[in-house]
């Protein structure tokens, strides 16, 4: 008997996450002693001074277990966030809630719904405990921004075995924003069975008027939970700090699932001191603005189409598979993303660098393009 065939048959159809290449791997493969990745969606400034200096602090307890309970980083979520203590969870990054809800509201039988062309993890989550996952064809660009999420496609795929909708907003690969009114009007549509969830990883660099803030919605969805990170626009991506806000209830059942302490002390002390340092946001929503129009003029002056994006990434169409595209920049020393398991052979996704790499980035896409 194969090793393979012991693994429950949910694990053993199941597509591993992708992560972005490694800088070190690529040293390794190739050799490259200057390697610009800009594949993971980074902050290109870093992580923010004041919690640097937290973490600084914080090395010599390292042998000591973190507190289970979050409670100061709770407390700050708490106070800056206007929510009580006691609707929050905090995960090994925001990945690590989706699991959560995942595990505990999905059985094999039962299914989830989110869109084409959205975060893998809801899938994998999904399949993971032997639930099914419905994925809702993506706007066609006829009715609504091409590949962003298509909400009436989305609520005709509930069924009466689905327990949870995953929203991403903005979404992630594609970067499509949805409108305060018309996330509003699917939420108030979904059945009473049905758990969603709006996951605002990249809440932060959202500019556009219309952007809603999920939590407002919390007292009127008792089923909404709402799940942000500290990995994209707070540069903490290497210490996995991300969290939930939900009702007290939801977030009492998550806490019961919850891994002990899943969330480790340089995190929990880091993410706390980043939410006092609004000067190091601003300034990293400022660079991320200044790059997305960067790299909309870069795309638009080589006549590449690409999909306007919310985050702080972008997604551009070769109009030819992207791989050997891909495999070409890696060997210029440039990373950037295949998301081919998205159903978008023929993109690329960059994530927003300094200038020098965004520029960088567009030289050796002119070399490999023959531009």
């Amino acid at each position: 008997m194969s090793m393979f065939s012991l693994a429950v048959p949910c694990i053993r159809g199941l597509t591993p996450y992708q992560p972005g290449k490694p800088i070190g791997e690529l040293q390794r493969e190739l050799g490259l002693t200057r390697i610009v990745k800009l594949a993971s969606n980074e902050n290109p400034l870093g992580a923010s001074p004041k919690a640097l200096e937290a973490v600084q602090r914080a090395l010599a307890e390292t042998h000591l277990y973190p507190d289970g309970s979050g409670f100061e980083l709770k407390a700050a979520l708490a106070a800056k966030l206007g929510i009580d203590v006691a609707q929050i969870t905090l995960g090994n990054g925001s990945n690590d809630v989706l699991d959560l809800v995942a595990r505990v509201f999905l059985v094999p039988g039962r299914n989830a719904v989110y869109s084409e062309h959205a975060f893998a993890v809801y899938q994998i989550a999904t399949q993971t405990v032997g639930a099914a996952g419905k994925a809702a064809p993506a706007h066609d660009g006829s009715n609504g921004p091409r590949f962003g999420h298509d909400l009436d496609a989305m609520l005709a795929q509930v069924d009466a075995e689905t327990r949870v909708v995953f929203i991403a907003n903005p979404n992630n690969p594609t970067g499509t924003l949805l409108g305060r009114s018309e996330l509003h009007a699917f939420l108030a549509a979904l059945p009473e069975r049905v758990i969603a969830v709006v996951d605002e990883a990249y809440f932060e660099y959202a500019q556009a008027p219309d952007h809603p803030n999920a939590l407002d919605w919390l007292g009127e969805f008792p089923r909404l939970i709402v799940t942000r990170t500290f990995s994209k626009a707070y540069g903490l991506a290497g210490l996995r700090v991300g969290y939930a806000v939900s009702s007290e209830g939801i977030a009492d059942l998550l806490n019961r699932a919850r891994q002990p302490f899943n969330v480790g002390a340089l995190g929990l002390v880091a993410a706390a001191a980043a939410l006092e340092d609004g000067e190091f946001l601003e300034a990293t929503v400022r660079v991320n603005d200044d790059g997305l129009a960067r790299l909309d003029a870069g795309f638009s002056a080589r006549n590449l189409e690409y999909i306007p994006s919310s985050g702080n990434f972008l997604s551009f169409d070769l109009g030819r598979p992207g791989a050997p595209v891909f495999e070409a920049l890696l060997r210029e020393g440039v990373i950037v993303r295949p998301i081919g398991n998205y159903g978008l052979p023929n993109h690329l996704r960059v994530s927003v660098g300094t200038a020098e790499e965004i520029d960088c980035f567009f030289a050796a896409l002119d070399r490999v393009l023959g531009l």
